[in-house]
């Protein structure tokens, strides 16, 4: 109407849109991306996101440059890399199995590869779940009894749940498309292997017209499907596993060490070389399960962790399938070394090297260290020291507590695991629950994310209390700040 031209009216028009509606253009735009990307997912395009959809528009030219770039659109399995102790086809079959519950592109290409293989039956999958935009995790049925709790996608997935992961590789330098797995079951296949019972796929009914299978042709079963053992000897076999899995291999490598000896002894070199063999692949075993892992009867822990206290390090017992705590240790009194001063050489540390004078004290029977317990030890901090903040060694600061008998800080720590381990009510199957899943969680993560340090008891059941007074020194001194360039 006024005689411009139509492009000059048309950017009058938006730009009155965008000021009065700017609700309706800010939906726009995201459900315009939302929609493309879907209809390129259903035509077998994958869009990364919203930015690379935009940055297409500016495309004026496409560059192949050499044959074969060119595809049908459907991806393709190039190669299976399996970790020790896997072979290929398991791990394919493995995965295939969770993967065909999955509508994901790269998932139709697994289950194509393990139908193209020939891998085998591909199992059931319960409790599957697709993670959006990591991957997909599930139980897999090996039997009813026995599923395999299957994580695969990214490798951000699996490291968010504390596993290591070896470098990418060629694959991913590529371009290639990665699918990371974790299964687990490894850990109770291996241990399996150092025993002559086997999870056999079918329901037991020994009977000895039954054909058996590979591992009792291996000699690796007592073969009770046709009876090729007596009840007494798979009783005997059974009891052995039992006592590996609630001694975490102790009942085992005991076993085999007095054996290993014994051989030694007699100079039977070559029969002592082979029982060092089994030794260490037992504890070769042992090492694929997480310490925390144990019955849940036997599951005790303690926990220290940095406390809200400047002077105290929070110590958690974990008991009974309960978290207990915080209990408030002091760490007046203690030289810590300052693990964060930038430099190992002691001449850059005169103070670490210094001696210390001792608060006058004397020595301490076992019988008063017991009677220490739930006492308040800051009387035996030098009176004429300033009581501020404890200085790490290395530190030019002077008012540094006088440092306390080792004996002392033991029993400090004793009171304050008598003061968490005293009896309560049972806890309620919800409380267990949570605080199982909260210990786990803090225990799985990867250790540069998990604030503090855990302790077990041996095996008979005594704290490393000297061990824990060092991750007290630890825990302590990862608060201290490192010194800056002009200090």
């Amino acid at each position: 109407l006024s005689g411009q031209e139509l492009a000059k009216a048309a950017a009058v028009s938006v730009a009155v849109l965008i000021i009065a509606c700017p609700c309706a253009m800010g939906l726009a735009v995201p459900t315009a991306v939302m929609v493309a990307t879907g209809r390129a997912a259903r035509l077998g395009i994958l869009v990364r996101g919203g930015e690379a959809l935009e940055r297409m528009a500016s495309i004026d030219m496409v560059v192949f440059d050499k044959t074969g770039t060119l595809t049908e659109g459907k991806f393709e399995v190039l190669a299976v890399e399996p970790a020790e102790g896997w072979s290929a086809e398991q791990l394919l079959r493995l995965l295939a199995a969770l993967e065909k519950a999955s509508e994901h592109p790269l998932g139709a290409a697994v289950v194509r590869a393990a139908e193209s293989r020939a891998v085998g039956e591909l199992l059931p999958v319960e409790r599957f779940q697709a993670l959006t935009g990591m991957g997909a995790e599930g139980w897999v049925g090996r039997t009813p009894e026995t599923p395999v709790h299957v994580v695969a996608g990214k490798r951000a997935l699996l490291e968010a749940r504390g596993l290591a992961l070896p470098a990418e590789g060629v694959h991913a330098a590529a371009g290639q498309s990665v699918i990371w797995v974790a299964a687990a079951e490894r850990y109770a296949d291996e241990a399996l292997k150092l025993f002559l019972l086997r999870r056999c796929t079918d329901e037991l009914d020994p009977n000895p017209s039954h054909p058996g299978c590979v591992y009792s042709e291996m000699k690796m079963c007592l073969a009770p499907c046709y009876q090729g053992c007596t009840d007494e000897r798979y009783g005997e076999e059974a009891a052995a596993v039992e006592s590996f899995l609630a001694t975490r291999g102790d009942s085992r490598l005991v076993t085999l060490r007095a054996e290993r000896e014994q051989a030694s002894a007699n100079l039977e070199f070559e029969s002592a070389a082979a029982i060092h063999a089994q030794v260490q692949r037992v504890e070769s075993v042992r090492a694929l399960a997480a310490e925390l892992v144990r019955p849940l009867s036997q599951l005790r822990a303690v926990i220290l962790q940095a406390s809200a206290n400047p002077d105290e390090v929070a110590v958690f017992l974990f008991e009974n399938a309960r978290l207990r705590g915080p209990a408030g240790f002091s760490t007046l009194g203690m030289r810590i070394q300052n693990e964060q001063s930038g430099s190992t050489s002691l001449f850059a540390h005169p103070m670490a090297i210094e001696p210390i004078p001792e608060a006058p004290m004397p020595q301490l029977a076992e019988e008063e260290l017991a009677s220490l317990k739930g006492t308040d030890f800051s009387s035996y901090i030098n009176p004429e020291v300033s009581a501020g903040a404890l200085a790490p060694e290395g530190s030019s600061s002077s008012n540094v507590p006088a440092k306390i008998p080792r004996g002392v800080l033991e029993a400090r720590m004793e009171a304050a695991l008598a003061a968490l381990e005293e009896s309560s009510a049972a806890p309620s199957s919800t409380l267990r629950h949570g605080h199982l899943a909260l210990l786990k969680r803090w225990y799985y993560r990867p250790e540069a994310r998990r604030a503090g340090e855990i302790f077990f008891p041996d095996s008979e059941g005594r704290w490393p209390v000297k061990a824990m007074l060092r991750g007290v020194g630890r825990v302590f001194g990862s608060r201290i700040k490192p010194p800056g360039p002009s200090s």
